[in-house]
């Protein structure tokens, strides 16, 4: 009985959506404004289903229409009803202005539940807990001098050794693998203590990493799909939610014997002292007594913590550095002043050979952070970011939101938007970063939300910086990098804006 139930429902998911796959071709027959039409009981879904292969570039153009907010109407039993804002004056007001009165909200955690608890999740007093632990560790002076040493030498033992392989042998690199190799061993390091070792010559598989990857792309689709829909397959054990089920599997496993293998290490006395200079590992200090501030350390928060941490760690970053390297690669001239700016720490005796950089030398210089912030404007690795309203309440834009309304910014049409950030948008211009005396131009976080605003402004922003910093300088300073001739560079459909190809490069050195 059961099988057949199961076989009549599978029937019935093809059924629906073979009919809204003929209903999206017939949208793409017809002529249209740009704007998806609200077709009766099905809303606007056949044309976000058709345009999903180009989905960011799509709500980029909806929201250059709509005067940057736009109502996204779903099916009538589908609970997709989507107020889309790219507005910093509605951003500004949801994440600052009037904070209290939004959350993430329920519909945000079930889609992400992957999560758990963590503080991405968390909302009202669980949030406030979490924020204020987390932000007195990554403060922490123990804490600074642990993420430095790794970042030093894994650029120094970790990714030299992999590119110099790469040039000797004249392989071709996937750039994008790279980066998330080093970032999710960096991560590992710094929050739980463990180097897995990803970053090698051999270029090993590494089981967690595709687990986040398709753990993030599955979440993504619940976002396109209506619940009853995702949670259908969830409950066939078909699909995304197929991938889901595996990926969140292997993450738990792994974590745990992280968590256990952490514990064992503290039953020994075997914590990391200030005195041997490699400072200490965010999960250490969740869980030793020297650090404990009243938070509960039981295993489900260890847990939900880290795979927090390292989602945010390993994905964004990673992001970034692979998006800033393709831009770079079409705008040589700014690459060449990356160089010559990293050429003004040095001795000039020192300035026309190989070199790798310390953290101090290459923190404050001002065009490499510009560099790096405009490719966070154009391609900002969490796209999107998703509010519930606690009461009844009026945006600056005149729209209407109740606790209902499901209200997403786009951050990556944000960027996009001449209304904000001028008709020269879409250029890669670091100089837009750049005051003219000089020095650092500020933009309000609600304009450059890469970071989030307000309150929930991001805990690892000077992490991340001090990470791409040192990468950069590595790369872009001793090598050239080419992308490989008619190699597709395309956002990925995820959570995470992933180059859906990867980066294929070759490389050449700069100095003998």
């Amino acid at each position: 009985m059961h099988n057949t139930t199961q076989m009549a429902s599978v029937v019935l998911f093809e059924i629906f959506f073979a009919f809204i796959c003929f209903l999206s071709l017939i949208f793409c027959l017809r002529k249209n404004n740009g704007l998806p039409k609200n077709w009766p009981l099905i809303g606007m879904l056949p044309g976000l289903l058709f345009q999903v292969h180009r989905f960011h570039d799509w709500v980029t153009d909806v929201l250059e229409q709509s005067k940057c907010t736009f109502q996204f109407k779903g099916p009538w039993f589908g609970d997709m009803d989507i107020l889309v804002t790219a507005d910093p004056a509605n951003i500004h007001y949801i994440t600052s202005s009037n904070f209290s009165n939004f959350e993430k909200g329920s519909d945000f955690n079930k889609r992400f539940d992957i999560l758990g608890d963590g503080i991405i999740n968390a909302d009202r007093d669980l949030w406030k807990s979490q924020r204020k632990v987390a932000q007195a560790l990554v403060n922490h002076r123990l804490f600074y001098q642990r993420l430095v040493k790794t970042i030093q030498d894994k650029v120094e033992r970790g990714l030299i050794p992999v590119l110099e392989h790469v040039y000797k042998q004249s392989l071709v690199l996937d750039l994008q693998d790279l980066f998330q190799r080093f970032t999710f061993d960096a991560t590992c390091v710094i929050v739980t203590g463990f180097d897995p070792g990803c970053l090698s010559i051999d270029l090993p598989e590494v089981a967690f990493s595709k687990a986040m990857d398709n753990a993030m792309e599955a979440i993504f689709y619940r976002h396109v799909l209506p619940e009853s829909t995702w949670r259908l397959q969830r409950w066939l054990g078909i699909g995304k939610e197929k991938k889901l089920k595996k990926a969140r599997e292997t993450l738990d496993r792994i974590i745990a014997e992280i968590i256990s293998m952490k514990r064992e290490e503290l039953s020994k006395g075997n914590r990391l002292m200030e005195e041997d200079g490699e400072g200490i590992d965010l999960l250490t200090s969740y869980m030793s007594e020297d650090y404990n501030m009243g938070f509960k350390s039981d295993d489900e928060f260890l847990r939900d913590t880290i795979v927090t941490f390292m989602l945010a760690g390993r994905d964004t970053v990673s992001s970034c550095l692979s998006w800033f390297f393709w831009l770079v690669s079409k705008n040589p001239a700014a690459g060449a002043k990356i160089r010559e700016e990293l050429k003004t720490t040095l001795p000039e005796k020192e300035a026309e050979k190989r070199r790798l950089f310390d953290i101090e030398e290459i923190k404050k210089l001002v065009y490499l952070h510009g560099a790096l912030c405009e490719s966070l404007r154009l391609y900002p690795p969490i796209h999107s970011e998703f509010k519930s309203p606690v009461r009844q309440d009026i945006l600056p834009s005149g729209h209407r939101v109740n606790p209902k309304t499901k209200i997403v910014f786009s951050l990556y049409a944000m960027g996009r938007m001449s209304s904000v950030w001028g008709d020269d948008c879409f250029e890669f211009k670091p100089e837009r970063w750049i005051t003219d005396r000089g020095g650092m131009k500020h933009e309000p976080s609600y304009k450059f939300f890469s970071f989030n605003a307000g309150p929930r402004t991001c805990l690892g922003k000077d992490v991340a910086f001090t990470q791409m910093k040192a990468v950069v300088a590595a790369i872009i300073y001793n090598y050239q990098v080419q992308v490989v001739d008619e190699h597709t560079v395309t956002p990925s459909q995820s959570v995470i804006l992933h180059m859906k190809h990867g980066m294929k490069v070759k490389l050449t050195k700069r100095w003998a």
